[in-house]
């Protein structure tokens, strides 16, 4: 886990987040950066410091990533690295199925998105989310003059929890963690745990101007200078927990069966945890 520690100095005490109109359908091919830049632009740019937050179905369309829905299942296959847990739908269709997809990401059906985009075609994430995310910060960097970091975000489902929030996907110019370990609590206590994911906060900021049908895929946050580093940094790859090290790492019900399963297999015995 690659962390960063912030300056010995309080935190911002002001945040401004907004979202730029003036971007319009994003399709293959077109010069993302050009896109975004000129909406910037027109509300007069970004400062130093400032954190641009695009969704990642902009990216995704300008770099192609749009496959005919012939077989969504198959789509999700495709990008499935393991299966984390499935569940059957009560209307019948195909099960739900929450995994791992390519990207080291768990969410449901692999990130294939169906939505805002043409009938007949889905939406695979980015290639490389980190490599985008680069690539946009330093063209937005040159054009406008400034030091600043772009996040990548996406939709996701969380245990315990009702509701969607986005996280950050990929990441340039950002320290994406802030490690809080080894200083105090307001009482005088060593903080022993304490890492916070300043991407994926920064992503969900982000999505409550930007919304899901405003037109609007792109915000800017700005007060967290801070956090704002000199080169591409760890990127969100750095975010995501190794599966190893994942307490829940599959579904209640496929634990069962792994349970069960081994218990037939040892007489009883249990193996060691996987």
């Amino acid at each position: 886990m690659t962390v960063h520690r912030s300056p010995d100095r309080p935190p911002a005490d002001r945040l401004e987040v907004w979202a730029p109109a003036g971007i319009g359908e994003v399709t293959p091919g077109d010069d993302l950066a050009a896109l975004v830049g000129d909406a910037l632009a027109a509300e007069g740019g970004v400062a130093d410091g400032d954190v641009v937050v695009v969704t990642s179905k902009i990216v995704s369309k300008a770099e192609g990533r749009v496959v005919a829905a012939v077989d969504r299942e198959q789509a999700i296959t495709d990008e499935t690295v393991r299966v984390v847990a499935t569940r059957e739908r009560p209307d019948g269709g195909p099960p739900l199925r929450i995994v791992e997809n390519r990207l080291g990401l768990v969410m449901a059906a692999a990130g294939v998105d169906a939505s805002n985009t043409p009938e007949g075609t889905v939406l695979l994430l980015p290639e490389d989310p980190d490599a985008s995310a680069g690539a946009l910060r330093r063209a937005l960097g040159e054009r406008f003059g400034v030091r600043l970091a772009v996040v990548l975000t996406d939709t996701v489902g969380r245990p315990w929890r009702e509701g969607l929030v986005d996280i950050a996907i990929g990441a340039a110019g950002l320290a994406v963690l802030d490690d809080l370990r080894g200083g105090r609590d307001a009482h005088g206590r060593e903080l022993s745990v304490t890492v916070t994911a300043i991407a994926d906060e920064v992503a969900s900021a982000a999505e409550l101007v930007r919304g899901k049908a405003a037109g609007r895929p792109v915000a800017v946050v700005r007060g967290l200078g801070r956090y704002v580093v000199a080169d591409d940094g760890p990127g969100a790859r750095s975010l995501v927990r190794a599966s190893e090290t994942d307490l829940f790492r599959e579904g209640s019900a496929e634990a069962y069966a792994r349970g069960v399963a081994d218990g037939a297999r040892t007489g009883g015995v249990a193996p060691p945890p996987a």
